[in-house]
């Protein structure tokens, strides 16, 4: 038996000590690398199948990892071409990797956690991360081929040598160091093959699980008196063509919520919809996006979407990859175009991610608009639940913008919706004010202002429902964009000021006695708070009615959502104005009070009532006010 000792080639003997030491933080990397280039061998040896170059029956070709704890080792087996002892020294011997040193200097004073080893041309020496000491025994599927030995200890000597292996294929025998014992543990490695080799497209095996069979029944025999026999069968850890690697036209619908499922194992919702992706020009693309149902508020969910590049999971922190609103799905993408492990502003400037991000967008409103198109009533069912993210991604990204302004809808407080032009045609003979400009009345709670929504219904205006902690940015946006539309909450004016006409109302009361009046009601109310006018309403209206100013409102709104950082918005304080209908009899009657207590308390009883329409009134000034009534009463 010959043995041949070597030097590994590589421009500095510091590589060793770099690898183990500066991409230590992602050291669990190494499995995900060794065992996808045992896939890479097994889809070699099929390919050189398929082209007659290997002949006969392939036989078994499944994966296999095996931890044994009292050897200290993790082994990675597979069945695919395997290497003679010239194609290890041109492999494993020489690191394909120019620059080391450049490398070495790069990475000695900060971790990259985005850092994937393999793309440096150093897979198979990610193992050196866990290894004290790594052997490769292998046997190439070439006709009359040597079985050969590799063994190094992670210094730059190593040692090749014939060996007695007889099955094809390559193990990788990694030695683990006594501070990476932590790898020795089952539950460990089966969960990382789980999240990094779950969906690779050579079968995994992992140990055994058990399993039950009927036996075929003798004569004679009932099924119900045989017992079923438990037989041990290979844990295969992953499944091989996951949903996105095969054609849309290949799926139904039950195995796309399968495979949402598979991959959210702890999602019991089902996804509202998904959106296939299947590219191959200019750039090689494929997936499945799902939309979930989100809430009103803007939370980035839990299960994100996940990245693969060739069916080996990369990671689940999308945001470089796709534009910040599509991270609210859920889902795949498989990319082998997508630049993995460089900056983030390379990645921002990159000419294929911009085309890839692009593309998804497009593809997203393509098919939100296919549905709504397809199934107007079913995609109003859902727009509830997909709302929020079809707004995020009107107000961050333009393209998607011009495309959904043709499906996005308007619903009003009873439940009815409305594309922008259905919405615009239905309100315009009503709701133009005297400068020919469109005011889209809403709420954002249906119950605290039902006051004011009532009041509008009566004057025959649609109110939109605008309920979404996005919706003050929304309302901006189209402001900016639809032609001559302002939008104008319901509280934020007595509803003849909502939408201003040419009518006037004549007051019942002089300005003289408004004058007197004015200090009653002023004294009934905090000065810094609340600003107290007379407007001349109908007598139908209520005796005072609070509004809060639409700007400064939705400018607290906005730096709510914005988190403090409009400093000069957020610090003032809730600003409302008291607006006192002269018209009213019960003002009338305040005034023609002749005994001053009388009077102040009448307008503090009507000062209240409009503070507790509106939730205003707490605390102490509730219970006077509960007091109060039951004296009147």
């Amino acid at each position: 038996m010959s043995t041949t000792t070597g030097k590994i080639n590589v421009q500095t003997e510091n590589i060793f000590p770099i690898i183990k030491k500066f991409l230590y933080s992602d050291n669990e990397i190494f499995l995900r690398e060794l065992v996808s280039n045992a896939v890479d061998a097994t889809k070699k040896l099929k390919a050189l199948a398929s082209m007659g170059e290997v002949k006969g029956d392939l036989g078994d070709t499944k994966i296999e990892v095996v931890v044994d704890k009292a050897a200290k080792t993790i082994t990675i087996k597979d069945k695919g071409i395997g290497m003679t002892a010239d194609e290890i020294e041109k492999y494993i011997a020489q690191i394909a990797f120019s620059g080391a040193e450049e490398f070495v200097n790069k990475y000695k004073d900060k971790v990259d956690k985005n850092v994937v080893i393999g793309h440096f041309g150093l897979g198979f020496y990610s193992a050196f991360m866990v290894a004290k000491r790594v052997e490769i025994f292998s046997l190439s599927h070439k006709e009359g081929a040597k079985a050969v030995r590799w063994e190094c200890d992670g210094s730059p000597e190593y040692n090749i040598e014939d060996t007695t292996k007889t099955q094809r294929g390559t193990d990788i025998v990694l030695h683990i160091a006594d501070d990476c014992e932590e790898f020795l543990d089952d539950h460990k490695i089966e969960g990382l093959l789980t999240k990094y080799c779950k969906f690779l497209p050579v079968e995994i095996k992992f140990g055994t699980k058990k399993d039950r069979i009927k036996p075929e029944l003798k004569e004679g025999e009932k099924e119900e008196d045989v017992k079923d026999i438990e037989i041990e069968v290979d844990n295969i850890i992953n499944n091989p063509a996951p949903a996105w690697t095969k054609k849309p036209s290949d799926l139904k619908e039950e195995d796309y919520k399968s495979f949402y499922h598979e991959l959210y194992p702890m999602q019991f919702e089902e996804p509202l919809f998904n959106i296939h992706l299947n590219v191959d020009y200019p750039f090689n693309l494929t997936g499945i996006l799902y939309f979930p149902k989100l809430s009103n508020k803007l939370e980035m969910p839990k299960d994100r979407i996940q990245l693969y590049s060739n069916q080996v999971f990369v990671t689940d922190n999308v945001e470089n990859i796709v534009p910040d609103f599509l991270t609210l799905l859920r889902g795949v993408i498989d990319s082998p175009d997508i630049p993995l492990n460089v900056s983030r502003s390379y990645l921002q400037a990159d000419g294929n991610v911009k085309k890839i991000s692009s593309h998804i967008t497009k593809k997203v409103a393509d098919k939100l608009e296919e549905i709504f198109k397809k199934d107007r009533a079913e995609f109003e069912k859902k727009w509830d639940d997909i709302k929020i993210f079809v707004q995020y991604g009107m107000i961050s990204d333009e393209k998607f913008y011009e495309k959904a302004v043709k499906f996005a809808l308007l619903k009003t407080t009873e439940n009815k919706y409305h594309t922008f032009e259905e919405f615009e045609n239905l309100v315009k003979p009503i709701q133009t004010d005297k400068n020919n400009k469109l005011v889209y009345l809403y709420a954002t709670n249906i119950l605290e202002q039902h006051a004011y929504i009532d009041a509008a219904k009566s004057r025959g205006y649609e109110v939109l429902l605008m309920e979404t902690m996005l919706d003050p940015h929304y309302i901006n946006q189209l402001e900016s964009k639809l032609k001559d539309i302002s939008f104008v909450r319901v509280d934020a004016d007595t509803v003849d000021k909502l939408i201003k006409k040419d009518e006037n109302t004549v007051s019942k009361i002089t300005e003289e006695q408004q004058k007197q009046l004015q200090p009653i009601i002023e004294g009934t109310v905090s000065k810094e708070q609340f600003n107290v006018t007379f407007e001349n309403l109908s007598e139908k209206d209520a005796p005072m009615i609070i509004t809060r100013p639409e700007f400064m409102r939705r400018m607290k709104d906005m730096n709510q959502l914005g988190g403090g950082s409009m400093g000069f918005y957020g610090n003032m304080p809730d600003m409302y104005n008291l607006i006192v209908n002269s018209n009213h009899p019960l003002i009338t009657k305040i005034l023609d009070e002749k005994d001053a207590a009388k009077q102040t308390n009448l307008a503090k009883q009507a000062t209240d009532l409009a503070l507790l329409s509106q939730g205003l009134l707490k605390g102490e000034s509730l219970t006077n006010f509960i007091k109060r009534s039951v004296e009147l009463i």
